[in-house]
């Protein structure tokens, strides 16, 4: 399983958008087909809202792929 770490800056990040930032999509809306196909999950648990507030301390996994999202480091 590949990791990466996501610095939030902020309180969150939408979910579509954090799969774009990440790199694993091209575009926002890639990011919302993503999710609405039940491709993700949050902290092991199945996520279909594409817009889901993500806080640093959570973990997102889609396929083999684990983002890991921290606080901004200041």
């Amino acid at each position: 399983m590949q990791t990466l770490e996501f610095e939030l800056e902020g309180d969150y990040v939408e979910l579509n958008l954090l799969l774009k930032l990440a790199g694993l999509c091209d575009s926002g809306g890639a990011g919302k087909k993503l999710v609405a196909s039940g491709a993700a999950s949050v902290d092991g648990k199945p996520e279909l809202r594409k817009t889901c507030k993500i806080h640093a301390g959570q973990v997102v996994t889609i396929g083999d792929v684990e983002i890991h999202v921290v606080a901004e480091a200041h």
